[in-house]
């Protein structure tokens, strides 16, 4: 899952990021309030949920929740403030943050309540995701395969694996660029890698290919790749990593 993580004081937001990275989330730390709605307007980034201080430079995490709501954006929200007063919680609430944690916090309590955020979310109800023979599970990130006949086999994939994996069933038959995998599957402060993309496509279909799969993710010449699961995938030797 990626996350917006809005934030100022260098240390906390730096703890707060290696905590998520540790817990397998993508994050993307800005510390200020300007760049955060910029990353939040931009349409080839989706974000799963946001960390947002209320204290910011430039636009304050009010503003940016108000904003998102004026908007109609559901972007589940987890509102950081040294604001303690019943009063302050509430004009936060009403701004539209769906959760309020209050400085100094426990990273523990900040993971808990993220869960709790997910749990809530319409768009995280869903514990499973299914396109042709492959299912992806949510509950253990898992993931696994049906044959014709029936028989189910897991397959194991590592996080960044899982992720694009997920990414394309979200998209099936639609042809994604690079860029797009890249915005969404890296953080944006992470250093560009000519072949990033590439690379971990051919680590997917390996995977895939060695459990039966065969090669469903389509290279699209000059344009990108497709994920094509329209008829049932019989098994095959080689994946073909073009």
């Amino acid at each position: 899952m990626r996350v917006l993580l809005v934030e100022d004081e260098p240390d906390l937001g730096s703890a707060i990021k290696r905590t998520l990275n540790l817990e397998k989330y993508i994050v993307d730390w800005v510390l200020d309030g300007n760049e955060a709605w910029d990353y939040l307007e931009n349409q080839w980034t989706q974000y799963t949920l946001a960390i947002i201080d209320w204290m910011l430079p430039g636009l304050s995490g009010l503003e940016l929740c108000s904003r998102l709501r004026t908007r109609r954006n559901p972007l589940p929200i987890l509102m950081l403030t040294a604001k303690d007063r019943m009063e302050d919680k509430v004009g936060g609430l009403d701004a539209g943050a769906d959760d309020y944690l209050v400085k100094p916090f426990g990273m523990a309590e900040l993971l808990a309540r993220l869960r709790a955020l997910q749990r809530r979310s319409p768009q995280f109800q869903s514990k499973e995701l299914t396109v042709g023979n492959l299912t992806l599970d949510y509950s253990n990130s898992m993931v696994v395969s049906q044959n014709h006949q029936g028989d189910k086999q897991i397959i194991s994939l590592t996080n960044k694996e899982f992720q694009l994996l997920e990414y394309f069933m979200k998209h099936p038959h639609q042809i994604v660029t690079t860029e797009q995998i890249r915005n969404q599957l890296w953080e944006v402060s992470a250093e560009p890698v000519s072949n990033v993309v590439a690379a971990q496509i051919r680590l997917l279909r390996r995977r895939l290919a060695s459990s039966g799969c065969g090669n469903p993710i389509e290279t699209m010449h000059g344009v990108g790749y497709r994920l094509n699961l329209t008829v049932d995938i019989l098994p095959t030797v080689n994946g073909g990593d073009s």
